[in-house]
């Protein structure tokens, strides 16, 4: 019997969400590709994520920083020196991808794909208060790609080579820490909700001092029940004044926040939420996967949070065969795509392969909340047959304002 997993992993290749990496040369272990639907659910959990933690707090500054990075952060930053998994025969094997800047390959041009996105807001930091003036506290924040040469990647998207991070660094005066780590910690939990991960399988472990990263002082993974067990999800640490002081001591620029109010400077700590994409996409299919039976018939359905589903609208003619009908559908289509904007626009499909019953089930395997199915009782009053996703109810809604009633289902 397959596990869930294993339903999960076959309904993102069979629909589009996600591909083995290289598939046609053979694979290439711990890389995966996002397909048609998988890319589109990816942006719109980015969206939603840039849209709950940095456009909804006003001390919040966005940042895109470079992929490759020399030799020197690393070195700062610890993580030449700490940053490794054992192997055998005692050796350790450091984690990080190292490539050369330019045609001659020395050492003095050595440069790293990133580990990890935090280093590019540190390294940023006097950049963001030079130019945006920042009052304490404050955060930096961005989402991009991360580098890992894992020695075994496994369990389809958790542990990979190549994953996006979603991370800010939010720094405090240290008699604070405290204060804005817990305020944080409830973010986290309202995000989790919000993103449509099942908040009974997720949990919080708070790290013993010997388990930490070398730069934490605190911190809490969040974990969640997959099924190859209770792995971690998210991270919140508190990372003191670690990162700064090191930047500080081995760049020779100083990297003190200047307080207006006492005219002293000094280096700000820091909270840090780290959330995995790929963890946090595979989260979500777990949570929002379910079979039931409707109308007499077993189906497939992922309950996404129709903000983060791929497609929100499905467009149907009743049968495909009447031109009639096949005609007036598209309209519909065409005007709902114009109409909906950036926000719906984009995200409606038509669909007019196969009987309307498939239709129904495939829509329902890939989590569109809505269909709008338009039969012979539209071309008499100009109204179309909405179909919810997760109990199959139906109503009838007049064509026009069909766009904004859409919307408001959206939220």
């Amino acid at each position: 019997m397959e596990t869930k997993l294993e339903k999960i992993v076959s309904l993102a290749k069979r629909r589009g969400f996600v591909f083995p990496g290289s598939e046609i040369y053979g694979g290439l272990a711990g890389t995966w590709d996002y397909g048609p639907l998988g890319a589109e659910l990816a942006h719109n959990i980015k969206d939603l994520w840039w849209n709950h933690f940095v456009r909804a707090h006003k001390d919040m500054y966005g940042l895109a920083s470079s992929v490759l990075m020399p030799e020197k952060v690393w070195e700062a930053s610890g993580h030449l020196e700490g940053f490794s998994d054992p192997l055998g025969e005692g050796q350790r094997f450091n984690l990080m991808f190292k490539t050369e800047i330019g045609a001659v390959q020395q050492e003095k041009n050595a440069a790293y794909l990133r580990p990890e996105i935090a280093q590019g807001m540190f390294v940023n930091f006097k950049n963001v208060l030079d130019t945006m003036r920042p009052a304490l506290p404050f955060g930096i924040a961005q989402i991009g790609k991360a580098f890992r040469n894992e020695i075994a990647p496994r369990d389809f998207l958790f542990r990979v080579r190549e994953f996006d991070l979603m991370e800010f660094e939010y720094f405090v005066r240290e008699a604070e820490w405290e204060k804005y780590f817990e305020f944080w910690r409830k973010e986290m939990w309202a995000w989790i909700e919000e993103v449509g991960i099942d908040k009974n399988k997720t949990h919080e472990l708070e790290v013993p001092e010997g388990d930490r990263a070398h730069y934490s002082k605190r911190t809490i993974d969040f974990e969640f029940e997959y099924p190859f067990g209770k792995k971690e999800l998210y991270g919140l640490a508190y990372r003191g004044d670690y990162d700064l002081k090191r930047h500080m001591e081995h760049s020779g620029v100083d990297l003190r926040y200047a307080d207006l109010a006492s005219g002293g400077k000094f280096i700000p700590h820091v909270i840090e939420p780290t959330f995995g994409l790929g963890r946090t996409i595979l989260a979500v299919l777990l949570s929002a996967y379910a079979e039931d039976e409707l109308g007499g018939e077993k189906r497939v359905l992922l309950k996404l949070n129709p903000k983060v589903a791929p497609v929100k609208v499905a467009v149907f003619p009743l049968v495909s065969n009447k031109e009639n009908l096949v005609a007036k559908a598209k309209e519909i289509y065409k005007n709902l795509r114009v109409a909906g904007g950036w926000k719906l626009g984009a995200a409606i499909a038509f669909d007019d392969i196969g009987n309307i019953g498939k239709r129904y089930r495939r829509q329902d395997e890939i989590g569109t909340p809505w269909c709008a199915t338009i039969d012979y009782q539209t071309l008499e009053d100009n109204t179309v047959t909405i179909r919810d996703r997760d109990t199959g109810k139906q109503i009838r809604h007049p064509v026009e304002g069909l766009d904004k009633y859409f919307e408001g289902m959206l939220g």
